[in-house]
């Protein structure tokens, strides 16, 4: 079961990595001084993108606590 903790942890780092990538592409667009529309158009991207990344976080973390129970 300790392949399972690091599979988990391993998808865990990936859902950190897209939930920063999201942090880090909210704050250009914030900065960039799009229009009302175009901003709103990219957010509603973005939160869905941060939805799915927090999901395969999520994921991650639940193979690590699965392994761990499991060894």
């Amino acid at each position: 079961m300790e392949s399972l903790v690091w599979i988990g942890t391993v998808v865990a780092l990936a859902g950190l990595a897209g939930l920063i990538w999201c942090i880090v592409h909210v704050l250009r667009l914030r900065r960039s001084g799009l229009p009302d529309e175009q901003m709103r158009a990219a957010m509603q991207r973005a939160v869905g993108i941060n939805f799915a990344a927090l999901a395969v976080s999520t994921l991650g973390l639940m193979l690590v606590v699965l392994g761990v129970f499991l060894s």
